[in-house]
């Protein structure tokens, strides 16, 4: 039952087809019958975890999209528009959960929804602590998705080669998946390699079936080859300045 509600919330969340990036009627619906489930069930560990974890995930609705409906990325929304009673009722109820036993499935994903919830800026999300309740979270489902949500989660914390290292191992389970692509483009994107970035947008955008995500992933791909075009008019233009001094090591140069 409480996987049922979990893909509802889901589907409402982040809509798999259509023209609008969510659905929320769906979602609001799984959140008020896991309500009712968490009255009938205040003791039980997994049902509160999973109450957070929409509370805490819902609580960023509003800050998803701009006022036509483009999607906005968590990195770059307005925080000051997250529902801060949502965030608080949700950490609370997490709370208990840990008191209640042991975090499952559930319970961990809102332990790293209360993480992000917490950071005042994307720069300060603790993605180290992030990537290893994903670590945590991996050794309890075996789930892919898990791992490419990992990898990233890795990449911010340390460096973006090493999440792509670990995103290598998901390919042949999610294979084609658009998630994979984005997440490569996101972390090649962070790594400075512009070009191969744009690439894997664009596969990803090309295999997307909601039409707000892939046109969100359309502009990545064009924001990041219009960046590459600049980088190598800009060092173009420094290789025509007076030389001074030798040749940079060719493990000096950007490109």
């Amino acid at each position: 039952m409480l996987h049922v509600l979990y893909l509802i919330f889901n589907e409402g969340y982040a809509a798999a087809t259509g023209d609008e990036l969510a659905r929320s009627a769906l979602s609001d619906r799984a959140l008020a019958l896991t309500r009712l489930v968490h009255a009938a069930r205040p003791d039980n560990a997994e049902v509160a975890g999973l109450l957070a974890l929409m509370l805490l995930t819902d609580a960023r609705r509003l800050a998803r999209t701009n006022a036509p409906g483009d999607v906005i990325p968590l990195g770059e929304q307005d925080r000051a528009r997250w529902d801060r009673a949502c965030i608080t009722e949700g950490l609370s109820i997490l709370t208990a959960a840990m008191r209640l036993g042991p975090l499952g499935e559930y319970g961990l994903q809102a332990c790293i929804a209360a993480l992000h919830n917490e950071a005042a800026t994307a720069e300060s999300t603790r993605w180290t602590e992030i990537a290893a309740l994903y670590q945590r979270l991996e050794r309890l489902t075996g789930n892919p998705m898990v791992r490419l949500n990992r990898a990233v989660a890795m990449g911010m914390a340390t460096t973006p080669r090493a999440g792509l290292d670990l995103l290598d191992g998901v390919d042949a389970t999610l294979r084609g998946h658009h998630r994979v692509h984005a997440a490569r483009a996101h972390l090649l994107e962070l790594a400075g390699r512009l070009s191969d970035a744009a690439e894997q947008y664009r596969l990803a955008a090309a295999s997307a079936t909601n039409t707000r995500e892939r046109d969100h992933l359309v502009l990545r791909a064009a924001e990041a080859a219009v960046a590459r075009r600049a980088a190598m008019e800009a060092a173009g233009a420094n290789r025509n300045l007076p030389r001074v001094g030798g040749d940079a090591p060719d493990d000096l140069r950007t490109w």
